[in-house]
């Protein structure tokens, strides 16, 4: 494959080279697309939970599954015309979220409080660890799970933070997966994010930016008469400064602002008619082109036609649209996270897991799933026990994880 070559391609437990008619890319896309841990995220929120949602039929709001699907979409696209292997790319879109527990952030935070005895909890490095030990594919000569056995390539760009949690609070890798990190990682410049991972990077920001305030949309959370208001904007530019954009300014996200609510294809009006839902698709494709091609211009313009690819390069995504994509999220936070029931809903959800954790541990190892139990009974201390059943829990969607915490409180 042009810009990859064998070490490129290599796995952690080395395979038979299988169907020649297939690349090692393409067996890693139906390694994940195939996982148990990507149909997972069908139940797992994206921005809001169902019973945040009013049931119109016709619209639903985004999942982590969908969103990853829609990132996988835009990665593909981008990666392919900057020269990288498209199959990579979608794959580390489609494993991007794999670690999220149930409940969004918001879950990833409390388990993160509840890990804090073994290392704590971060998603991304949960994403590897389902990668590498978690999902069931391949196992290594001594009978241990190599997980989905991906290629050093595929593994290095599912990688946003190549670090560990010493070098901050968003890292890719616990401290018992680092041998097989440190596999993926040969070669590579020290915290070097690889170009694919790049891309997949971004195609994450584009996709939610924009997808989210869809959602926000057409369930009534954002309306956009509001933006007209001055005030309102400002308030709006407020928050994106605090979550999203602490390197920009309020007059210059002010003045961003402006420029993107002057775009032709803003929707100032949604109420849901055939013309509105026309209109806003037409401005959430509009508004992923924008994005995309920025990005791509503004790449090539650094590094000219030639093939792009691992570690030879930088996306180069212009200021303007990193600050319009931030204030996107900035209207989503706004106007559906920073809500007050919003919150309270969150903090029900932190109560569950601490409580089911509690009652996991309790009951264990009977309470974890059968593929988890050695792992436990094997565990050679308390913080070795307590991350697997954070593993447990991360494992479960939003439905399951309050079913489980009804069944265990009626049992224990």
């Amino acid at each position: 494959m042009r810009g990859y070559d064998q070490f490129d391609q290599a796995r952690w437990v080395p395979e038979p080279a299988g169907n020649p008619e297939r690349s090692a890319f393409e067996r890693d896309r139906a390694r994940v697309l195939h996982s148990a841990a990507l149909r997972r995220l069908a139940a797992k929120t994206q921005v809001v939970g169902p019973g945040e949602f009013p049931d119109h039929g016709r619209h639903i709001p985004r999942t982590r599954l969908t969103h990853s699907l829609e990132c996988a979409q835009i990665g593909r696209e981008m990666g392919k015309a900057l020269g990288c292997d498209p199959d990579l790319v979608e794959t580390a879109c489609l494993a991007h979220d794999l670690g999220h527990p149930p409940f969004g952030h918001n879950g990833e935070a409390a388990l993160n409080e509840l890990a804090a005895r073994c290392g704590g909890f971060e998603g991304n490095a949960q994403s590897l660890r389902l990668l590498v030990r978690l999902e069931a594919k391949v196992l290594t000569a001594d009978g241990r799970s190599a997980g989905l056995n991906l290629t050093r390539a595929t593994l290095d760009s599912a990688l946003k933070y190549p670090w560990t949690s010493a070098h901050g609070a968003k890292y890719g890798v616990y401290a018992d997966d680092l041998a097989v990190f440190d596999w993926v990682r040969q070669g590579s410049p020290a915290g070097s994010v690889s170009f694919e991972a790049q891309v997949m990077d971004w195609s994450d920001d584009v996709a939610y930016s924009v997808h989210d305030l869809e959602d926000a949309l057409h369930s009534g959370h954002v309306l956009p008469a509001q933006l007209g208001d001055a005030e309102e904007r400002r308030e709006v530019c407020e928050r994106t400064l605090k979550w999203y954009a602490g390197d920009s300014s309020l007059t210059e996200l002010e003045e961003t602002f402006a420029r993107l609510i002057g775009e032709p294809l803003w929707p100032w009006r949604f109420e849901g008619s055939m013309g509105d839902l026309v209109a806003l698709k037409s401005f959430t494709s509009g508004l992923i082109g924008r994005f995309c091609l920025s990005a791509q211009a503004a790449t090539r313009e650094a590094y000219g036609r030639e093939v792009l690819t691992r570690h030879g390069a930088e996306l180069v995504v212009p200021r303007t649209t990193r600050l319009e994509c931030a204030l996107l999220k900035g209207l989503t936070a706004h106007y559906v996270m920073a809500r007050d029931d919003h919150n309270a809903n969150q903090a029900r959800q932190r109560e569950l897991i601490a409580e089911l954790a509690s009652m996991i541990m309790l009951g264990a190892p009977g309470t974890l799933e059968p593929a988890l139990r050695p792992a436990f009974a094997e565990a050679a201390d308390d913080a070795a026990r307590l991350r697997v059943v954070v593993d447990q829990i991360a494992s479960l969607t939003d439905v399951s994880a309050v079913s489980l915490h009804r069944g265990l409180g009626a049992r224990l």
